[in-house]
């Protein structure tokens, strides 16, 4: 009894994702589910990055939120992998992240102030995707408190590597974090909206 309720609180809950679409027995249709839901991914990954929405203090682009979004709604590694396939098409050139090409591409543009939160990216992803699996994104609560944990990491990273960039003794706060607190608190309030009506929709 003490092994099968060890075993029974271990157990992860399906996402959204396996839920909507159930992986079959056919080894091969099931790696081809994952390729194409990690491109599609990041594929959707550039269009946030280069969507702006007028905002205060400063416009508002979708990346955090489809980021965040991607680990709750495919899980820690489907999301992981979708957010390492898009600094990949980055990293060869690709025009991908905001502000490409003008500011320039590939690697030596994601090794500018933006590094950081592109590497808080993957760890977020992935671990919003493991509180998904807990049924975090279940309810409206639990869902902002993942965004928040997920949108810390990201924050976390970024402002190490700014500081370290440009060093501690500018502003790195008030550069990095809090023109986009108001914005990240508008995408919070979004996911939260949004992920647990689907699951009432599609009733599992």
């Amino acid at each position: 009894m003490a092994i099968a309720s060890v075993q029974a609180s271990s157990s992860v809950a399906p996402t959204l994702f396996d839920t909507l679409v159930p992986q079959g027995r056919d080894v091969s249709a099931s790696w081809l589910r994952k390729v194409a839901v990690v491109i599609a991914g990041s594929l959707l990954l550039t269009l946030s990055a280069k969507a702006s929405i007028p905002f205060l203090p400063v416009p508002m682009t979708l990346q955090t939120l489809v980021v965040l979004s991607l680990g709750m709604v495919l899980g820690p590694r489907l999301g992981a992998a979708a957010v390492l396939a898009y600094l990949a098409q980055g990293a060869i050139g690709l025009p991908v992240f905001a502000g490409t090409p003008e500011k320039g591409i590939g690697i030596a543009y994601m090794i500018q102030h933006t590094g950081g939160y592109l590497v808080g990216f993957v760890v977020a992803a992935f671990t919003v995707g493991l509180l998904a699996q807990r049924k975090w994104d279940r309810s409206m609560l639990t869902t902002i408190a993942a965004m928040l944990i997920g949108n810390a990491i990201i924050y976390a990273f970024g402002l190490l590597w700014l500081g370290a960039l440009i060093g501690w003794d500018k502003p790195v706060v008030a550069l990095g974090m809090t023109p986009f607190l108001l914005g990240d608190l508008a995408k919070t309030l979004i996911a939260a909206a949004l992920l647990p009506t689907l699951w009432k929709v599609i009733k599992p």
